[in-house]
């Protein structure tokens, strides 16, 4: 693993918690106590507007991952130097290998930041750009074009942040993710997921976080409120589509 824990140091504590993005329960938490990484695979699970991807966001400028280029210490592309607001006072406790990572040569650095906000525009750019991936991931469907990407960067140890990369998978190429990731926790590497997905978040051997107003909690998979609904669902979708219907 290369990071141990994110936190905000005292001398960066914010002077107004009433301001976003510290108003977000699972933002004010970790503000207040810190979030620890206890596995090498890592899913922060919650619904839209919970603060997940405000905080994978963050963690990945931590690392120096950039949004729009995906990779440590980009040299190609066309990298943000911008940083959000959590980003702008968040810091990473890493292990002494994260440590020499960030420390050593530029070529050294291993990670990627998937974004969903930016994750369509990298599959059409940046396929055959030296340092990414061969493939022509433009000429792809997303879905396609995000496992070839998964492929082509998520090789080796290193530390990778995804922001909801199911967005544009099938239920196979989910499966086929869950292996990369579980794949990856025992390479050696570090993953850090938010997600939606029911499917991502059974990665074996993974920490599972449930984000919500409750703020951040640690949960088994089968207690995670999205495989609760999920199963209701399936089991009886009329139960929740005659609310819609009768609308």
């Amino acid at each position: 693993m290369f990071v141990r824990r994110a936190y905000v140091p005292g001398f960066l504590y914010p002077r107004d918690l009433r301001m976003w993005p510290y108003t977000v329960p699972c933002v004010a938490e970790l503000v207040e106590h810190g979030l620890e990484f206890t596995q090498p695979v890592t899913f922060l699970v919650g619904d839209n507007g919970s603060g997940k991807s405000t905080l994978v966001e963050a963690i990945a400028e931590g690392f120096k991952l950039d949004s729009r280029g995906g990779r440590a210490a980009v040299a190609t592309g066309s990298p943000n130097p911008s940083k959000t607001l959590l980003g702008k006072v968040l810091r990473l406790e890493t292990t002494a290998a994260g440590s020499r990572m960030l420390g050593g040569p530029r070529r050294n650095k291993k990670g990627f930041f998937l974004r969903a906000e930016t994750a369509f525009s990298m599959t059409e750019n940046l396929g055959g750009v030296p340092g990414y991936w061969e493939d022509n991931t433009a000429e792809m469907s997303h879905g396609e074009g995000f496992i070839a990407v998964f492929g082509a960067m998520f090789r080796e140890p290193g530390f990778y942040v995804m922001d909801e990369p199911e967005s544009a998978l099938s239920f196979t190429a989910c499966l086929q993710l869950v292996a990369l990731m579980h794949e990856l926790g025992q390479s050696g590497a570090q993953v850090v997921c938010a997600t939606h997905s029911p499917i991502l978040a059974a990665t074996p051997d993974a920490d599972i976080i449930e984000v919500g107003e409750h703020g951040l909690r640690r949960v088994n998979w089968d207690d995670l409120e999205l495989v609760d609904h999920w199963r209701r669902y399936l089991n009886n979708p009329a139960a929740y589509l005659r609310h819609i219907a009768d609308s």
